[in-house]
C-alpha cells in the first residue's frame, strides 16, 4: 500500500469517527434527536471498518497512529463546525501528533 493510500484511509476514518461522535453529541447534548445520534452511531461503526483497510496488521500500531490523526481532525472539525479557534499550544500539540503518526506508520522497519 502506498503512503498516499494510507493517508487517505486515515482521512476517511477521521471524518467518519469525528462526524459520528459529533452527530451523537448533537443528538443527545444539543437535543437534536435520536435520528442524529443514530446516524452518528452508524458513522462510528463505518470508521471501525475503514480502519481495517490499512496494510499494517498491527491493531495497536494503526490505532495509535490514528490517535494523532484524530487529534488534528478534531481540532479542524471544531474550527469548521463549532467556531473553535485553536491557540498556539493546540497547534504545537497537533504538529507533535502528526510527527508521531509519521514515525509510527512510515519510518522503515527492519524485517
Amino acid at each position: 500500500m502506498t503512503v498516499a493510500k494510507s493517508i487517505a484511509l486515515f482521512a476517511v476514518a477521521a471524518v467518519l469517527e469525528i462526524d459520528g461522535a459529533w452527530l451523537v453529541w448533537q443528538g443527545i447534548r444539543e437535543h437534536r434527536g435520536m435520528v442524529w445520534a443514530g446516524v452518528g452511531v452508524l458513522a462510528l461503526g463505518a470508521y471501525g471498518f475503514v480502519a481495517t483497510l490499512q496494510a499494517d496488521a498491527n491493531f495497536g500500531r494503526i490505532l495509535a497512529a490514528y490517535g494523532g490523526v484524530f487529534v488534528v481532525g478534531s481540532l479542524a472539525w471544531g474550527m469548521v463546525f463549532d467556531g473553535f479557534r485553536p491557540d498556539r499550544w493546540d497547534v504545537v500539540g497537533a504538529v507533535i501528533c502528526v510527527v508521531g503518526v509519521g514515525v509510527i506508520m512510515y519510518v522503515p522497519r527492519a524485517g
